[in-house]
This record gives C-alpha cells, structure tokens and sequence, in this order.
C-alpha cells in the first residue's frame, strides 16, 4: 500500500454524523462478501428504524445466517399500500487476489471519491438511502415510502425472493420500486435475464490404453459445450436483437470446467458451469429444454451404450429474470421526470429488479456510481454521485408529499 498524504483522509474525519457519506462509510466497513454473514449490517440498519418508531420485517436463509429487511413508512393517512420501494443487496464481491491501495473494507476519500469494497456496487445507494429516514418521517406522505434490503444478489438473486414471498404472504403490495445499483444515475429500463446451470457427466473410468473399456467423461462434455456454442452462434446471427443493448442478442457460455485426475485414466468425471444471458422476451426455458433434449436424446444413448452406467445431469444453480420496464408504468415515468433521463438505457448485467417485476411491482434500476468500477480492485463512488443519488432521492420523497 502507498500513501497519499495530501490527497487522502480517513473516512473518519469529517463527515456529518447520519448524513450519506457517514451512513455508506459505515455500511462499507461491515464485510459483506457473499459467502460471510451480513446480520452486522442489517442489525444496524434494523436497529436504525426501530429508533425511528418502525417496524422492520426480517426474513432469514434457511441456516439463519443471513437476512433481508423489509419496513414501511406509512403514510400521513396510515396507508401501508402502494408507495415506492427503495431496493439495494447488501452483499458484496471477494476481494481475493485483487491489488488494494487500501484496506478495501476501511474507506478512504481520496480526489473526490470513497474508495471501498462496495462503495459503487451498491452501498452508496444504501447509505443515501438511510440518511434520507428523517426526511421521510417529517414529509406528510400521500403514499409510503418503502425499504428493501436483500443478501446474496452477486450470487444469483438468492435473497429477494425470501423477501417477496414474505410481502405476498403479508399482503404489502408496493406501486413501484427504484432499485439502486450503480447506472451514473441514469434510468435502465431493461436488463437480461440470467440462467446458471451445472452439468456433470459420469463416465467409466479405464485405463487410456484401453479406452473402448471406458466412457470419456471429458470427451462428452466437450461435446455438451459445443452444442452449448452452437445455441450462442445461432442467437449471434440470428436474434433476435434489441439494439438498445450493448451486445444485442441472446448469449450463452461455459464459465469453469473440472474433469480427470491422469494422463493415462480415461475419466470418469467431469462437471461445468455454464449460463444464458436472455434478452426480454427470449423463454430461458426453451434454451434449456434443447440443451437437455440434446444431452437426453444424443449424448446419453451413446454413452449408455459404451457403458450402462453412464449418466449425465444438468441442475439450474441460479436464475434471475430480465426486466423490461413499460414506459406507461408510474415508476418509469417518474425517475424519468426526476432525473430528466429520457434516453433508453439497457444493460447486459442482472439486477433484483426483474424480481420486483415478476412479483407484479414495476420497476427501474437508477442509482449512483459508474458500474465500470463495480468488482475492481480500489472501487470508488464519485461524492458528487452520492450527491446526485441525494438530490434525486429527496425529490423521490417531495413526489410522495400531500399537496398543500
């Protein structure tokens, strides 16, 4: 690590005590990675609406180490129905073998940005988010305002779904929803779907001298990943396409692959990952259904007969629907309005808002920081995207107000 000595400053220093930067440096210092616990954060968060006088819900993975939080501020009239949904996950990427100027989970300001795992994707908003409590509860709403905070989104949206089943089973029906993962605060109306899937194929181990004696494990899931890339190629120059993407189409591809233990032993295992990036209105569904058609009508009879106990099994490991925002939605109308972003702006990367969608709460995705840093060493958010991020969402609370 070097120093900046007049450039840098502790993020201790000097910000206001529950304003933006205060509240995101102090979510940022809580280590999210995925595969820890986030109960620190949510506690903290949780304990900051309850000195409120709310009441948040917590909804827990299976092994109870992880949480979501959902609370409602009501409004003026004590209406708890319709409303808007502020939404972020508190989980963040590994910093595993990533090069740190600084300790990635102690921010740093430095040239005008907080530098800090989490900082860009999506704390930031988080923070923002939290400091505006007060506005909220002084504004004389028309509708609520809700918050929503979710665990383990960077691995496959595993949360919020805990968290929307429990808002159908209690019946909070929320109009509309701002999920704020970092978009430089423009308003993404669309983003693909994604599809994860593991494929392990079991051969017959033989010695590779003798491979009619065997089943080539490899060998037949080197085939399933060329079927795989062929589905890719066809989407390529096929479509359909959507222009307003940065890559258009449909895509497809294999991420890790594990398989054999000798030169000389004919393998008997192999496993590989692989996953669809679907644009809205392409069924992931129908992908899958040619690539099991292929493994269950191709593959598995050949390999049945060189040996009967061959198998081959594929598994979806994580799945988090597109979004396709319709302009005519309340949502899309007012970020638009409130940030006068009137631009169409689609991504390739997944957020939870397909999720809000499906669940029947039209959604958006806007919030501060520029993804380009999300996931790299020395993440930063700008302080003037805090600021924005600040700016509009007290302009998100002045919409919600009771007219005078």
């Amino acid at each position: 690590m070097h120093a900046h000595a007049d450039t840098q400053r502790p993020a201790t220093e000097a910000p206001k005590r529950g304003s933006a930067l205060e509240w995101t440096q102090r979510l940022v210092s809580f280590d999210t990675t995925s595969r820890h616990s986030n109960l620190g954060l949510i506690e903290a968060a949780r304990d900051h609406f309850l000195a409120k006088g709310l009441r948040p819900h917590l909804s827990y993975n299976p092994q109870g180490d992880k949480a979501n939080l959902f609370v409602t501020v009501p409004a003026a009239n004590g209406a708890t129905d319709g409303g808007i949904v502020l939404s972020g996950h508190t989980d963040v990427v590994p910093v595993d073998g990533q090069n740190w100027t600084t300790d990635p989970f102690k921010p740093v300001i430095r040239d005008g940005k907080l530098y800090g795992r989490g900082t860009c994707d999506m704390k930031g908003f988080i923070g923002t988010s939290l400091a505006l409590l007060p506005t909220i509860l002084e504004a004389k709403l028309r509708e609520p305002v809700h918050y929503a905070l979710s665990f383990d989104e960077e691995i496959g949206c595993m949360g919020a779904p805990y968290l929307l089943a429990e808002l159908r089973d209690r019946g909070v029906r929320p109009g509309g929803c701002i999920v704020g993962e970092p978009t430089s605060m423009r308003v993404i109306v669309a983003h693909k779907g994604i599809n994860a899937y593991r494929c392990c194929v079991k051969g017959q181990a033989a010695h590779s001298s003798l491979t009619p004696k065997g089943v080539n494990a490899i060998e037949y899931a080197a085939r399933m990943i060329c079927f795989i890339r062929d589905i890719a190629d066809e989407f390529k120059a096929n479509g359909p396409y959507d222009q307003a993407f940065d890559v258009p189409f449909t895509t497809a591809s294999t991420g890790t692959i594990q398989g054999g233990i000798a030169l000389n032993t004919i393998p008997a295992l192999c496993e590989f990952v692989f996953e669809f990036r679907n644009l809205p209105g392409v069924d992931p569904e129908a992908i899958f259904a040619r690539v099991q058609g292929y493994a269950n009508d191709v593959l598995l009879p050949k390999m049945r007969a060189e040996h009967a106990d061959a198998a081959l099994t594929l598994a979806k490991i994580a799945a988090a629907p597109s979004l396709d925002a319709a302009e005519s939605d309340a949502i899309t109308q007012l970020v638009r309005t409130l940030t006068a972003d009137r631009e169409t702006n689609k991504v390739a990367y997944g957020t939870e808002a397909g999720l809000f969608q499906r669940a029947g709460i039209p959604a958006v995705v806007c919030g501060p920081g520029d993804i380009q840093q999300a996931h790299k060493p020395d993440e930063f958010v700008a302080l003037e995207q805090l600021e924005a991020c600040e700016a509009f969402l007290h302009k998100v609370v002045d919409s919600l107000r009771v007219a005078a």
